[in-house]
Formats: C-alpha cells, structure tokens, sequence
C-alpha cells in the first residue's frame, strides 16, 4: 500500500493549490474547484495569493465582464466562485441538493408563518414572478425585486421569542433558492469589493448572452464522478470522511463516486486513505514558499482532519464553528494568523518557529499587501483567535 508522509502531502499541497507555483485566474479557480466566498473579501484575497500581479479590477473583470467565472451556492451550502465552465457541474452535484433543502425549509416556514396556506404554491407563484420580471429588466437587486413583486410580500420570525428574532422578510430565502437550483445568478455588485450587494441576473441570459440558451445541464452521476477525480487531483490523498464532509453530502454517495473514479486505498502517515490510481507517484518537493491567506480560504478549509498542516495551531486560527480565519502559511503548515494594526497595515502574528529568512519573506509579503489593499481593512465574517489578536 501506498504511504503518504506529512512532508510530501504539503509539498502537494503547495504545487496543486498554486501556492508554492502561482498560475492564472481561472486555472487556479479550476484546479482547486472553487475558491470560498461566502466572505465577499475571500475570493480576491486568495486570488491575490496565487496569482501573479493579481488586481481587483482582474476579478471584476472576470465577474461582471467576461464572465469567465460566477458565484454559487452550493457544497455545505456556502458560497463559491466557480468557472462558467465548471458551474453546471457544480449545480448538478451541490446546488440542486441545497435547493431543495432549502425549499422545504421555506415552504414549511412560509406555513408556519400564516404566509400561505400552501406554502408550495406560494413558493411558485414567487419564482414565476422574479423570473418574469428579470427577463423582462435585466439584473435587480433583492430589495427592489421585493419593492416590485407583490407576490414576494411577507414575513416570518426566525427565532420566536427570542431577542435576536423578530419579523423577518421571506424574500430573500426565495432568491437563495432560485439561486441554488440555477435559474438565476448574482451579477454586478452594487457595493465594493469587500461587500456582497449583488443584482440578480437569469442565469441563461447572464452567462450564454441569450435568454433562450441556457447552460446545458449536466447529469448529476457524471458530474460527481468529474468532480471528486478534480478534487482528489487537488486535496488527494484524503479520507473517505473528507470527501463527505467537503461535498456536504452522504457517506454512501461518497464512498460511491470514489469507486467510480477507481480510487485506491493509501495510508495516510497511519491513518486509511484514498487517492487516484495514476497520482501515486512521489510528489517532488516544492520549493520554499509562504503565504497569507485569507479567512475561509479553500486551502485552509480544505480538510476535516487538519492537524497535518496546521501545526497545533487549530484553536488559534479557527473559531467555535470551526470557520477559519486569515492564517499565515509556510512551506504547507499554518505558522500564524495576519490581523490589521492601529495604523491598518497587515500585521502578522506568528506563533510557530521558522527560520529568520522565512520570517523575512513573511514580513515582505506583509508590507505588499498593505501596499495593495490601499486602506482597505479587511474584516473576516468570522474571525479567529489570532486575527482578534488573541494568543500568540
């Protein structure tokens, strides 16, 4: 049986996340699946980090220009930049699976709430509405599209009783749902680019150009196996319980699709594993590298066991629920967190020993990107002891 060490796993880690290599735009989007967005900030931060000369501009363009890339709701249901080209894969593996959550939540709340006696039909008198009114404006955003349509009125309380509940409108749950089956996309963002105030676009129209040329969809069996190949390609070697846990969905399907892809058995520094039959080859080291990402980056989010790259570090760099916060990497293990000081540049906090040109080459990459934020202060949606100030 193939055994993986820790050292050739970062090495792998550093090359196939474009860490240690940077490359372009969509080839790094692609070869990592998608990058993390539900923290509008996160997917230019990481770009930022793997690729060369990297612009806000660049991402922009690639949104809301050319289009190359789109955002998605979708695996564990959070938010994901994707490639055009991948969502519709995407959309059948996760998106659907969400929707549907996701809809039944809705029209038993819609109930609940005295909304509608028949919460489904209520739910589809909704969608027609949008659609209907998307096709015929262009990209709205949802408190216009809630202005307009008579047929979105309505709310529900969250948490009855409760200090933080209160009415709450339904709206928006409706456009979570046409968003995660695929019938409409966020398009251009009202706010910057550390903010999510997104105008709502038909999918169809928003990224083939035409109303009547949606993206053909993709079967759901062969999308899985696409997937889970790609993403072994990038995480791999993993555990069966990584495979779940990233795609949110069950033990069966994952075991399933692993035997579709011919996944074979690995030993993973003494823990079973699974990797592709033609990826067993020994990973070459990378050379040296760091790097700051942001928090929810898909590196440092991208396993359920983490202790081999995180260095003793996880109640520093990861909050309660287990969401990550911005870490500082080197050579394929977290060393630190990065916080904004007084004077808002990047201030590192590194808690792990390294060698003095390491800790150098932290500190430049520190200086440009305090350089290229301009002022920006970047506020993590969740953030970690470190990036609080915490321990360290």
């Amino acid at each position: 049986m193939r055994t993986f060490t820790v050292a050739e796993r970062r090495a792998r880690l550093g090359r196939r996340h474009h860490l240690a290599y940077p490359a372009a735009l969509s080839e790094v989007t692609d070869a990592v699946l998608g990058l993390h967005a539900t923290d509008p900030a996160t997917p230019y931060l990481s770009l930022w980090s793997r690729v060369p000369d990297f612009t806000v501009a660049d991402l922009d363009d690639a949104l809301y220009g050319r289009r190359e890339v789109v955002k998605q709701l979708a695996m564990r249901r959070t938010l994901w930049l994707v490639t055009a080209d991948r969502w519709p894969v995407v959309q059948a593996v996760a998106g659907t699976r969400v929707a549907e959550a996701e809809s039944r939540r809705l029209i038993a709340d819609v109930q609940k709430a005295g909304v509608a006696a028949d919460g489904a039909e209520w739910l589809a008198a909704a969608r027609t509405a949008v659609l209907a009114y998307l096709d015929a404006h262009g990209p709205t955003g949802a408190a216009d599209l809630r202005a307009a349509l008579p047929e979105l009125a309505g709310n529900w309380d969250p948490a009855p009783g409760k200090r933080w509940g209160g009415p709450t409108p339904l709206s928006p749950r409706v456009l979570t749902v046409l968003g995660a089956r695929g019938e409409i996309v966020r398009g251009p963002n009202r706010g910057g680019w550390t903010v999510s105030r997104p105008l709502w676009a038909p999918t169809a129209a928003w990224l083939s150009g035409s109303a009547t040329a949606a993206p053909e969809a993709a079967d759901p069996d062969a999308a899985g196996t696409e997937l889970v190949r790609t993403w072994l390609r990038a995480f791999g070697p993993a555990t069966v319980e990584d495979v779940k846990w990233w795609f949110g969905n069950t033990l069966t399907w994952a075991r399933r699709t692993l035997a579709d892809v011919g996944a074979v058995q690995v030993d993973l520094h003494g823990t079973p594993g699974v990797a592709l039959p033609d990826d067993l080859e020994p990973e070459p080291d990378a050379e040296p590298w760091c790097a700051l990402l942001p928090g929810l980056d898909v590196t440092t989010m991208g396993w359920v066991d983490r202790d081999w790259y995180l260095d003793g570090l996880r109640d520093q760099v990861f909050d309660r629920n287990g969401n990550a916060g911005p870490t500082v990497w080197a050579d394929g293990r977290v060393v630190g967190g990065w916080r904004h000081d007084d004077g808002g540049r990047v201030d590192l906090q590194i808690v792990s020993d390294l060698s003095r040109d390491a800790r150098k080459t932290l500190q430049r990459k520190a200086d440009k990107l305090t350089e290229w934020l301009d002022g920006t202060r970047v506020k993590p949606r969740f953030p970690s002891p470190l990036s609080k100030g915490g321990p360290g």
